[in-house]
C-alpha cells in the first residue's frame, strides 16, 4: 500500500490530507467516491511516509477541544443543521491541525453514508470507547443533540477536576524540584570547598559532617553510576507497571497511601460513578456500561471489582452485591447503588454520588495545598539545620582551638 497526499475541491471548500491506496488510480477513485474534485495528488515517498508516522505519535487532541467540539456540534444539530454541514463548519473553527484532519475524515465517512458513531469509532486515539458508545445511544434514541450536550457537560467536569488537581500540585512540585537542584549543586560545587579546611585540620569530625563529605565525594566521583542507577530504577519501575502483578500492587498501594490514598480513591470513584451515570442516562444497557466504565476507571483494583460486578449482573444478581463486600468501595457508594437499583433511579443516584465525591476531592486538594506549604518549610528548615550542624559547628570548634 502507498500513501498519497491530495488537495481537493468540494463546493467552495478546498482541503488537503492523506489517503492510503495500492496505486494512484485507486487513490483517485477513493476520493472520487467521496464526491471530491481532485486539484492535485501525489505519492509520498517512503522516507516521507516514515516521517509522517513518527510525527503522528506526538499529535494529540486536548480534552478541552473535545468539549468544545461536542458543545458546538450539539447546538448546530439542535438547530436542525445536517450533521455533515455541521462537521464542515467545525473544521474551520478548530485550531488544532490534527483535529481538523480527524473531523474532515469523519465528515467524509458520514457523507459517504456511514453512521456517525462508526466514523468516530475509527479514531479511538481521539474519541474513547465511552464517547462512541454515548453517541451510538444518542443515534438510536434520536436524541443526539441532547447526548452531545450531556457529554460536553460531563467531559468539562472531568477536565475541571483534573485542572484543579494539577494546579494544586504545581507549586509543591516546583519547590521540591528547585530544592533538589540547589542541593545537588551545593553537594558538587559548594560543600567540597567549605569542608576542605575541616578535612585538612586533622580533627575528628562529627558524624553529620562525615556523612555530608562522603555524600558530596560520591556525587562528584560517581555521578555517572548514580545516573545509571536512577535510569535503571525508572526503566525497571515502568517495566514492573506493565506486568499484571506489578500493576495490581502499585494500584493498590496508591489507594492505601496515607493522606494521598483518600484523594486517589475519590478520583477513581468519581470516574466510575460519573461515567456509569452518563451511560445509563444515555440508554446504554447496564452490563455494557459496566464494561465500558471498566476501561475508563484506570485502576486495576477497582477494575477487578467491576469485572466481578459484571458477572453477578449477568447472572441476575444486584449490581451492588459485590461492592457491598469490597473493602475498597465505601459503604456510601454500595448502599446508594443498591437503593438506586431498587427504586429504578440508578442514574440519578450515581450522579449525586459523583457530585458528592467531586466536592470531597476539591476539599482534599485545598487541604493538601494548605498542609504542603508548612511541610516544605519544615524540609527547608531541616536542610539548613543539617548544613549548620555539619559545617558551621565544626568550623566554630576549630576556631576555638586557636
Amino acid at each position: 500500500m502507498a500513501v498519497f497526499h491530495y488537495r481537493v475541491h468540494k463546493g467552495e471548500d478546498i482541503s488537503e490530507g492523506m489517503v492510503e491506496a495500492p496505486n494512484l488510480e485507486a487513490a483517485s477513485e477513493i476520493l472520487g467516491d467521496r464526491g471530491l474534485s481532485i486539484i492535485s495528488i501525489e505519492e509520498v515517498s517512503g522516507e516521507g511516509k516514515k516521517f509522517s508516522v513518527n510525527l503522528a505519535m506526538f499529535q494529540k487532541v486536548k480534552p478541552k477541544d473535545i468539549v468544545v467540539f461536542s458543545r458546538q456540534l450539539s447546538v448546530m444539530i439542535s438547530a436542525t443543521l445536517p450533521i455533515v454541514q455541521a462537521l464542515k463548519i467545525l473544521i474551520k473553527q478548530t485550531d488544532n491541525a490534527y483535529f481538523k484532519t480527524v473531523i474532515s475524515e469523519i465528515a467524509d465517512e458520514v457523507d459517504g453514508g456511514q453512521k456517525f458513531s462508526i466514523a468516530l469509532g475509527k479514531h479511538r486515539k481521539v474519541f474513547s470507547n465511552f464517547y462512541v458508545s454515548m453517541i451510538k445511544s444518542g443515534e438510536t434514541s434520536g436524541k443526539l443533540d441532547e447526548v452531545l450536550q450531556y457529554l460536553a457537560d460531563q467531559l468539562e467536569k472531568d477536565y475541571d477536576l483534573r485542572s484543579k488537581i494539577k494546579g494544586a500540585m504545581i507549586y509543591p512540585v516546583f519547590i521540591i524540584s528547585g530544592l533538589l537542584v540547589v542541593g545537588v549543586i551545593m553537594m558538587i560545587f559548594v560543600i567540597p570547598k567549605l569542608t576542605e579546611m575541616l578535612t585538612a585540620s586533622g580533627q575528628e569530625l562529627p558524624i553529620a559532617t562525615r556523612i555530608l563529605i562522603g555524600t558530596s565525594s560520591a556525587m562528584r566521583n560517581y555521578w555517572w553510576l548514580m545516573l545509571i542507577i536512577i535510569i535503571a530504577l525508572i526503566v525497571g519501575f515502568r517495566y514492573l507497571l506493565k506486568t499484571k502483578g506489578g500493576r495490581k500492587a502499585w494500584d493498590l498501594f496508591l489507594i492505601k497511601l496515607p493522606v494521598f490514598g483518600k484523594l486517589f480513591q475519590r478520583i477513581y470513584l468519581v470516574r466510575f460513578t460519573r461515567s456509569l451515570a452518563t451511560l445509563v442516562i444515555g440508554g446504554v444497557p447496564l452490563t455494557t456500561g459496566l464494561k465500558i466504565v471498566n476501561e475508563v476507571v484506570g485502576n486495576t483494583a477497582y477494575q477487578a471489582v467491576i469485572e466481578e460486578t459484571i458477572k453477578t449482573v449477568e447472572d441476575g444478581e444486584s449490581v451492588a452485591k459485590v461492592m457491598l463486600d469490597s473493602p475498597i468501595v465505601p459503604n456510601l457508594v454500595s448502599q446508594m447503588m443498591s437503593v438506586g437499583e431498587k427504586t429504578g433511579r440508578l442514574d440519578e443516584v450515581l450522579s449525586k454520588v459523583a457530585e458528592f465525591y467531586s466536592r470531597e476531592i476539591e476539599n482534599i486538594v485545598a487541604n493538601l495545598t494548605s498542609l504542603i506549604e508548612p511541610f516544605i518549610m519544615v524540609m527547608i528548615g531541616v536542610a539548613v539545620g543539617g548544613m549548620v550542624a555539619a559545617i558551621i559547628l565544626p568550623m566554630y570548634n576549630l576556631a576555638n582551638q586557636f
